[in-house]
């Protein structure tokens, strides 16, 4: 099984050098293929200006094989074509944008397959923002302020991410919602990184846990568990 990165914003920026190089040491090193989902940004048209913007931004720390998946939409999202380009995959990074467009876009497709059969065999599955909070089994849509039901692949979760900004504020309403869950607020430019052992923070800022309505934990540095 492979690892997992949650980022809270920020994605391609200076701050985040830290947590994305260590999942591409994760991945296998600068030669291990990294393929990026823009489906997030596909909305508002943003998908290949925000496609190309994280492969200049691999590229620049080093890596060799980057490449846009341009699932963009349920078509593209059940093309056996583009689900193969996911199958070899080392790390798969889901950008921010829309997230209910996203977990809908990829629920039960054949390319959401691709990337869980690709975990299996070690890799590093990423997301940024919206890609970040649809990989748990709750996640937040504040456009129609819903609480839905995500890809799951971190049970029990909900990501807060912009959680030094507006993230936190999503707190209080989601504990009552999903009081047995764990909230998980990730600050801006800031990673969290599961390694198979725990999960580490790294970035500008910190990791909040809020368990029972109570912040648990805040965390900048070291070794936790979810």
């Amino acid at each position: 099984m492979g690892c997992i990165l949650l980022e809270g914003r920020a994605e391609f920026g200076g701050h985040m050098s830290e947590p994305d190089l260590r999942a591409i040491e994760l991945a296998g090193g600068f030669d291990a293929p990294i393929r990026i989902l823009p489906t997030a940004a596909a909305p508002d048209q943003n998908h290949v200006r925000a496609g190309s913007n994280g492969v200049r931004w691999f590229r620049a720390l080093g890596a060799k094989d980057v490449e846009v998946v341009y699932v963009i939409d349920k078509t593209s999202a059940n093309d056996e074509v583009i689900a193969a380009k996911l199958r070899f995959a080392k790390l798969i990074y889901l950008l921010g944008g829309f997230s209910r467009y996203t977990g809908e876009t990829l629920t039960n497709s054949l390319v959401w397959r691709s990337a869980l059969e690709a975990h299996r065999n070690s890799a590093v599955l990423a997301g940024s923002s919206a890609g970040a909070m649809v990989m748990c089994e709750h996640y937040y849509d504040p456009y129609e302020e819903k609480l839905l039901n995500g890809l799951n692949l971190i049970p029990n979760a909900c990501v807060l991410p912009h959680h030094d900004t507006f993230g936190q504020h999503w707190a209080a309403m989601l504990a009552k919602r999903i009081p047995a869950a764990t909230l998980i607020g990730i600050d801006e430019g800031t990673g969290m990184l599961f390694d198979g052992r725990g999960w580490t923070v790294h970035g500008r800022g910190q990791v909040t846990l809020y368990r029972g309505g109570q912040v648990e934990v805040q965390i900048k540095s070291g070794t936790f568990f979810l």
